[in-house]
């Protein structure tokens, strides 16, 4: 989750939106209205609705052309909840609100691609424990220190080289 969201209001312009998506060189602006997340413009916006829709940006106000109801998530919520959000409603991104609807954050598509290599490894790994068992050994880097071992065991949820094994027991 990305903290520090740019917003703007309601009322604010689509030429307003365009020049603060470009100074910050972002894709969307959270639109508020009395502290509350109510809408979102994103870059597609501006060109289908304003530009090809021949609306005059400088008069367009962003509650004409803000994507609402705004599809929202909690700062607790699983990655697959949030990625099963975004498939469903066809979203790049989800404002994190909390439980009075204040916005706290944003998640992005491109914040669950960041985070993807590190859970299929997460997952190949419980499915290796599960698969095998806990006597399987494995080649591999051992988690405790980081040292090459071609007998990696799991211990204590890990799968750590001979050496860190033997201390752990101790």
């Amino acid at each position: 989750m990305r903290k520090g969201v740019v917003t703007l209001k309601a009322t604010d312009s689509a030429i307003d939106a365009a020049k603060i998506m470009k100074k910050h060189r972002i894709g969307s602006i959270v639109v508020t209205a009395d502290q509350k997340a109510v809408g979102i413009v994103t870059e597609t916006d501006l060109a289908y609705k304003v530009v090809a829709g021949g609306m005059n940006p400088e008069k367009t106000p962003l509650n004409k052309i803000m994507s609402s109801p705004l599809k929202t998530t909690k700062a607790d919520a699983k990655i697959a909840e949030v990625a099963s959000l975004m498939r469903e409603h066809k979203v790049k991104r989800v404002p994190v609100v909390d439980s009075e609807q204040r916005l706290v954050g944003i998640i992005s598509d491109d914040d669950l691609i960041s985070v993807f290599p590190d859970l299929v490894e997460v997952l190949i790994e419980d499915y290796k424990m599960h698969e095998f068992g806990d006597e399987a050994s494995f080649v591999g880097v051992c988690e405790s220190c980081g040292s090459y071992s071609e007998t990696l065991l799991k211990s204590r949820g890990k799968f750590v080289c001979d050496e860190c094994r033997e201390e752990d027991e101790v």
